[in-house]
């Protein structure tokens, strides 16, 4: 039986390119290993395979007895139901440690940097493993999706550094042309039901025994979805409803202006107003410099629920 990896719920583009990558390496270190997703591609992600050649893998929703990694988590809320019946063989991923634990020791990788994908194009270069030119590409891609084009404040000189060597192995030159293709694909809503949008990225966290969920989309222009904001709004309010959370936020992250406008649902708004030094108004506010849910906005409401 093959050992399998995988990444969070609601796969986003890094979880998916990671899963490969990490899966392609250990293959050539000797392991029975293959990617999986635990839910369907999203746009960006179809985009980028597609781009490149490269298969998507196997969308597997129980892992229950089986050997396991995990990338671009560390949190159970982000894991499958049955995460605690797999034999957790390690973990790749560049948010803070979660609260996964094992019976045993483990091959971890965690590294502050923008982007899961950077910490493995690292350990092809430790184990001395050549990178294939359609991996480089995905990988490339995860990291500019990742650091919103190098704009987002978890971006590194790291980052930087990985993706002037995954171009150079991808033929890939003008990187700011590929992240913007990536994000008109990324922002592209029409036709696409309003639950969907809300957890095309979206994130479920444990706060204080408080439930925190958090989506994000990523947009060229905020007018994109001028027309749609108010059923957006609805859906999580909606949303918090269904999974008896105390909030439910969406970020709507203009790339270029490079601000998030915050749609809230929430029990008490004025957690937002403690957090960020900024009153919502009609359970809306724009927060300016703010790119990041993982840098800019959890590890902050983490501090005010204390």
């Amino acid at each position: 039986m093959s050992t399998l990896v995988f990444g969070h719920k609601n796969p986003d583009t890094d979880s998916v390119c990671a899963a490969i990558a990490l899966a392609d390496l250990k293959k050539k270190l000797g392991e029975d290993i293959a990617p999986a997703i635990q839910g369907e591609l999203n746009p960006e992600s179809t985009f980028v395979l597609n781009k490149f050649g490269v298969a998507a893998p196997a969308v597997v929703t129980s892992y229950a007895g089986k050997d396991v990694y995990l990338v671009d988590h560390s949190d159970l809320a982000q894991s499958p139901d049955d995460l605690k019946e797999a034999n957790i063989l390690g973990i790749v991923d560049h948010h803070k440690l979660g609260d996964v634990t094992t019976g045993q020791p483990l091959e971890c990788w965690i590294w502050p940097v923008g982007c899961t994908c950077t910490v493995i194009a690292s350990m092809y270069d430790y184990f001395n493993i050549d990178i294939p030119k359609e991996i480089a590409g995905i990988m490339l891609c995860a990291i500019l999706s990742d650091t919103v084009i190098f704009k987002s404040a978890t971006c590194t000189d790291k980052d930087k550094e990985v993706c002037d060597k995954l171009k150079e192995i991808c033929g890939e030159n003008d990187l700011e042309s590929l992240g913007i293709e990536m994000f008109k694909v990324k922002s592209a809503v029409e036709g696409t039901p309003v639950r969907e949008l809300v957890l095309r990225d979206y994130k479920d966290f444990d706060m204080s025994g408080n439930g925190i969920g958090c989506g994000q989309l990523e947009l060229v222009d905020l007018s994109i979805v001028d027309g749609i904001k108010a059923d957006l709004e609805k859906d999580i309010q909606d949303l918090k409803a269904e999974k008896g959370h105390h909030t439910v936020l969406l970020m709507l992250t203009d790339i270029m202006k490079e601000g998030t406008e915050l749609l809230i649902a929430s029990d008490d708004e004025s957690v937002i107003e403690k957090t960020f030094n900024a009153t919502p108004v009609d359970s809306k506010v724009w927060l300016p410099g703010i790119m990041s849910r993982k840098k800019q906005i959890i590890p902050d409401l983490e501090k005010t629920f204390g």
